[in-house]
């Protein structure tokens, strides 16, 4: 899937978040819907200009940009406890 079909920034779109082309919904809101327990069945029903396959462009989106970035360092188990 080329995400970029779907996804795009624009600096005068949410001060330049990645959205799904044609909406004002960003990736990060979308990912953050799914976090706290949204079904893809719920986000079509409640934002009807999504489609499965915008969807499916902000995960490869999300991918792609993790296995480029090291964003976070998760702490092992002995340093958490």
């Amino acid at each position: 899937m080329d995400w970029r079909e779907y996804i795009h920034s624009d600096s005068k779109i949410l001060v330049g978040k990645p959205v799904v082309k044609g909406t004002r919904l960003s990736v990060e809101f979308l990912l953050g819907l799914f976090a706290v327990g949204w079904t893809e069945e719920q986000v079509l029903d409640n934002y009807p200009s999504l489609t499965p396959e915008a969807l499916r462009a902000v995960f490869a989106f999300a991918a792609e940009c993790m296995r480029e970035q090291s964003f976070f360092t998760i702490p092992l188990m002995a340093e958490a406890g």
